[in-house]
């Protein structure tokens, strides 16, 4: 029952964080399941980007608002606030990364989890 329950804990962070991203607007937005991915360090990567670092930002702090009001968690760990080229949001589970669009492809995540479940989002 533990594992289920931790399961249905991060399908719900992930689509809070979705919704938060959405808010403003992120670019691409997809979630990599990775749960059937046995090196892998989390359930769920959810990528976006975004045309500059200002709106990198905003997406960064939508999400922490949306998931702090609906599940009363912070993340375990925040990286790339500086620079805001490439933000990573560490909610154990599930992380986020919020890409300037150039940064994105330059690293191209998703090829590097070229085995995960992929689905896409709308941009609200």
């Amino acid at each position: 029952m533990g594992k289920n329950k931790t399961a249905i804990q991060s399908v719900n962070i992930s689509e809070v964080v979705i919704h938060g991203i959405q808010e403003k607007k992120g670019n691409d937005i997809v979630r990599l399941d990775l749960r059937n991915i046995h090196s892998s360090i989390a359930d769920y990567f959810v990528v976006c980007h975004a045309e500059s670092s200002t709106q990198v930002k905003a997406i960064a702090n939508s999400v922490e608002d949306e998931v702090f009001k609906a599940l009363g968690q912070e993340p375990y760990r925040k990286e790339g606030l500086q620079h805001a080229e490439w933000i990573l949001l560490d909610y154990i589970d599930v992380v986020v990364h919020i890409f300037k669009t150039d940064k994105r492809e330059y690293y191209g995540i998703e090829d590097l989890w070229g085995d995960a479940e992929i689905k896409f989002y709308q941009s609200a």
